[in-house]
């Protein structure tokens, strides 16, 4: 494919597609598929546990909103890290989070194939990854309002399916609505006990909530390509506190005034227990494809960022610096895709889900990345630039918002490394991070 000489990102992104993307790494099918889970964890506490975390998000999200518009030309927010951190830091970081959305593309990837086995369960997933795959590929070699675009249509499934939870449960409990478990009302919230645990189970509940939030700094990676980022990015991100509301706590109080949240069960999504009940039979196959058409908005994010990513690491020279016709980093895009499709061999040769481990991993180490992202805030609030910068889009509070929400991540990491089931990945991630220091103490000048 013909190569452009112009090696800088082209603004191919509207306000209406930032403003999706955004809300599309804020909703993920942790709240499709989890949230029976969660609400089994905390009961209806789980509410004030999602607006808690909600509140820290946002403010790791506006230090990274101030950054990016310190200088919109930066390739993706690992620049500032490098400018403010140093070499070092920036190398750990930026391949850390390179190589954490390359698993989690390879497990959404694998995800795909097995929401697709709900219809087609005589088909071997493998076949359902290689299509997918192909397709998203061709949306993300074509031009980034394409991807886009396939982004933007992504969430309004999720928003849509949303919307619909909130109605319905609306409806139910405002008209009292006689439900096998009882009566539809907002008083299920409190009438059966607020807390469920007070201990472990309310700790576990913030890690699971954590989790839902993973990929909500991806926003930071268009930066480079909106056409208008000065507008679009402080609206995308100022706007995280009312999806919050909405979408995550809208939905959970209708889920939990159809019906006692003590009926729900963990092994299976509310969503699907609510349909079901009302009379949609085929609520599992509506569910099934919503959670397919997120599975496949975050593998269409994970192929965006990894090639953006790599891109930037190569410092946007030699083989994986060019840029096509069409401004795209096709080659480090085609690596990255190439690594993805490595769960397709993975797939064929072992037909079980092989990546849940790694992907364990990598999601622990976005808790270190959001951590040295706050941190770079700090560091860039003290220096010359700031002074210097016509202060577009400050974060509230710095920097005493800036330690509470380091506080708030390095309490996430101790409860993962306490608990039987997160010890070992998050071990694993420490492990990973002390090797990529000693790497980058060796190679990186």
């Amino acid at each position: 494919m013909a190569e452009t000489e112009n090696n800088e990102l082209q603004r191919g992104l509207s306000s209406r597609h930032v403003e999706m993307i955004a809300l599309g790494g804020t909703i993920g099918t942790g709240l499709f598929l989890g949230a029976g889970r969660s609400i089994s964890a905390a009961g209806p506490a789980i509410l004030l546990v999602y607006i808690i975390t909600g509140v820290f998000m946002f403010w790791m999200m506006r230090a990274l909103g101030e950054l990016l518009l310190s200088d919109p030309s930066q390739t993706t927010f690992v620049g500032f890290i490098h400018k403010y951190l140093g070499k070092k830091a920036g190398f750990v970081i930026g391949w850390t989070y390179w190589i954490g959305w390359i698993t989690i593309a390879m497990a959404e990837l694998t995800a795909i194939g097995y929401y697709m086995q709900y219809w087609f369960p005589q088909v071997p997933i493998w076949i359902f990854e290689f299509i997918v795959l192909g397709l998203l590929y061709m949306v993300n070699i074509v031009a980034v309002r394409a991807f886009g675009e396939a982004e933007f249509w992504f969430a309004m499934i999720k928003i849509v399916a949303i919307l619909a939870m909130i109605a319905t449960g609306l409806i139910m409990a405002l008209g009292h609505v006689k439900t096998s478990a009882g009566v539809a009302s907002i008083s299920n919230l409190w009438s059966h006990g607020f807390f469920a645990d007070h201990g472990e189970h309310l700790l576990a509940a913030f890690r699971m909530v954590f989790f839902a939030f993973l990929g909500i700094e991806f926003v930071g990676m268009t930066a480079a390509e909106a056409q208008d980022p000065l507008k679009t990015i402080p609206k995308a991100i100022n706007s995280i506190i009312m999806r919050i509301l909405i979408f995550y706590v809208g939905a959970l109080v209708a889920i939990m005034s159809i019906q006692p949240w003590t009926n729900y069960s963990a092994a299976q999504s509310p969503f699907v227990q609510v349909f079901s009940g009302i009379g949609i039979k085929s609520a599992a196959a509506v569910i099934n494809f919503v959670v397919l058409t997120a599975a496949a908005s975050s593998l269409n994010s994970g192929l965006f960022t990894t090639g953006r990513m790599l891109y930037a690491l190569s410092g946007q020279k030699g083989w994986l610096g060019k840029l096509n016709r069409r401004y795209i980093p096709v080659h480090a895009l085609n690596v990255s895709t190439g690594l993805a499709a490595f769960a397709i061999i993975v797939n064929y040769l072992f037909p079980s889900n092989a990546f849940d481990l790694i992907t364990s991993v990598a999601s622990e180490a976005f808790v270190g990345i959001y951590i040295v992202l706050v941190f770079a805030h700090i560091k860039f609030r003290k220096s010359a630039e700031y002074a210097a910068s016509p202060k577009h889009f400050q974060m509230p509070g710095a920097p005493v918002t800036n330690y509470l929400t380091i506080i708030f991540l390095l309490a996430i990491m101790g409860t993962l490394l306490f608990n039987a089931d997160t010890m070992g990945p998050t071990l694993i991630a420490l492990v990973w991070y002390v090797v990529m220091m000693i790497v980058a103490a060796r190679f990186v000048k």
